[in-house]
């Protein structure tokens, strides 16, 4: 049985990669003489290097050539007359491309009909230029080792440079992959990630098997975690069966054979963790994968497996978190006769809050993880209080108070983020924007914002929910009590954000619905 886990449109077969067509060198040729033109593209008609034709540009002038350079940065080589609109017009050009528009990388020739406008001593020294040749000497023969000599230097250049950037692509897409959140953006992140750092139009999808270690409940299953549109219709059968017969084949023989394997227009890469822990990527590509690419790909995928392993564990972890929360929580709740989800959708409430004030994705999550402790100090309360059924009298409510400061006190011995944020819940959650609540008589932004939110979320839940001193209201009824207490009970502003998003509350309760009534 395999888990499939994404959303859209399957094709009827996997992708067919398409052949491109390779590149042509581009020459830009700058002389005011149009003969010039048509005489060096005559000459070097049938002129290939590398597999690789020419394409010709032409500029007439240093001025046109300035526009042609502005919008280009693929030009290899620029064949460049002295003498045009001014005397030194082409050595301007020749200072402008390496100083104003910074191209290091283009191989600039100089041509000239006329020597000692510009002595050749003197013009190599002062400009950047990489050849100096005069008109009268250009057989086809010479222009022909001009262009090799030209290109030659320009392709190691750019081999050069496209080293250095996909170094940088791969620091960068390893730092992207590695500050993923959980095993789905992960995923998706290196599959968004390989094709950024190859270059390559590609599609792929990520999948995992996870060992008894991390998840024994899909223990030896395969789970697709992310892939890209071409494959991402597969959620429909939830079957290996459903992948593309090509596509099962590839992952059967790197899950067989436990190693990753090239092919012309594709890529499987097998990872097994220390732990037991199998990944594979599976990428195929719209053009052939050359060797640089390859070892790129390679070293990318060596270092994602190993945060592959870190993430599994981190995720371990937080879902142990979690569920010691959730157990503490509704152990709280059972206790209060309030069987449920009381404490769950306290937590999606609250999260849902905190995104909308603008607290980031970290801590979103706390706020998700800590909010369910807000009741915890009523383990502290005496039954007969805590769930007596009819209203408490004034003794009994001064007991009921203590439980916010039970709860503070409680976390609060803890140095740990989510148990000291959950300290703060349970002795705010009871405070009120006007300044009437308990236990400190706390107001407006006195009120740490976890609080306000809790004590929203807290109450929207509380009213919605059957408890042993009331009926549950309806979901409307609750939403206008709400609004009626915004700047009195609630902070306004909270108010407004949760009445904005109104569709997001009701999801939540169809998520969690136990005596519940949106």
């Amino acid at each position: 049985m395999t888990d499939l886990v994404f959303a859209e449109e399957l094709p009827e077969e996997a992708p067919a990669a398409r052949a491109k067509p390779i590149d042509p060198w581009v020459v830009m040729i700058v002389d005011d003489d149009p003969a010039v033109h048509q005489v060096t593209q005559l000459v070097m008609a049938d002129f290939e290097f590398n597999g690789r034709r020419l394409q010709f540009l032409d500029a007439y002038s240093a001025a046109e050539a300035r526009e042609l350079l502005r919008t280009r940065r693929d030009i290899a080589l620029v064949l460049l007359d002295v003498v045009m609109e001014s005397e030194h017009a082409g050595l301007d050009l020749a200072r402008y491309i390496r100083e104003e528009v910074q191209n290091n990388h283009v191989r600039i020739v100089l041509r000239t009909g006329q020597p000692g406008q510009a002595p050749e001593e003197h013009v190599i020294k002062t400009y950047d230029i990489n050849d100096y040749k005069e008109k009268t000497e250009l057989t086809k023969r010479k222009l022909i080792t001009v262009f090799y000599s030209a290109l030659r230097s320009y392709r190691d250049i750019m081999i050069i440079e496209q080293s250095r950037q996909s170094l940088r692509r791969s620091i960068d897409a390893i730092t992207r992959v590695y500050d993923s959140q959980n095993l789905r953006r992960f995923a998706s992140a290196v599959l968004e990630q390989v094709a950024h750092l190859l270059g390559y139009e590609a599609q792929g999808l990520c999948a995992s098997r996870i060992s008894a270690y991390a998840a024994s409940h899909i223990e030896g299953r395969l789970k697709v975690l992310a892939a890209t549109s071409e494959y991402s219709r597969l959620l429909v059968d939830e079957e290996v069966e459903s992948l593309p017969e090509s596509v099962r084949q590839a992952l059967d023989r790197a899950l067989s054979s436990q190693a990753s394997y090239f092919e012309e227009l594709c890529f499987v890469g097998y990872y097994r963790s220390s732990t037991g822990n199998e990944s594979l990527l599976y990428m195929v590509f719209s053009e052939p994968v050359d060797a640089q690419a390859r070892e790129l790909l390679e070293i990318f995928c060596a270092n994602v497996a190993i945060t592959y392993e870190s993430l599994l564990l981190r995720e371990e972890i937080q879902d142990t978190q979690r569920s010691t929360v959730y157990i503490i929580g509704e152990a709280v709740e059972r206790r209060s006769k309030e069987t449920g989800a009381h404490v769950r959708r306290v937590g999606e409430l609250s999260a849902l809050l905190a995104e909308a004030v603008g607290m980031k994705g970290g801590d979103v999550e706390f706020m998700r993880q800590a909010s369910p402790l807000h009741d915890v100090g009523k383990i502290g309360i005496p039954d007969r209080v805590l769930n007596k059924p009819g209203k408490l009298d004034e003794e009994e409510w001064q007991v009921m108070q203590t439980h916010a400061r039970i709860g503070y006190e409680l976390l609060n011995k803890s140095d740990k983020r989510i148990l000291q944020l959950g300290a703060i819940i349970a002795h705010e959650h009871h405070e009120r924007w006007d300044g009437q609540g308990y236990p400190r008589g706390l107001a407006g932004d006195q009120i740490h914002i976890a609080g306000r939110i809790v004590a929203l979320a807290d109450v929207l839940d509380a009213l919605v929910s059957q408890r042993c001193y009331k009926e549950a209201w309806s979901f409307d009824d609750a939403i206008n009590y709400v609004q009626e207490q915004a700047g009195k009970q609630f902070d306004p502003q909270l108010v407004k954000l949760l009445t904005e998003r109104l569709d997001l509350v009701r999801d939540i309760y169809r998520l969690f619905p136990d005596q519940a009534n949106p």
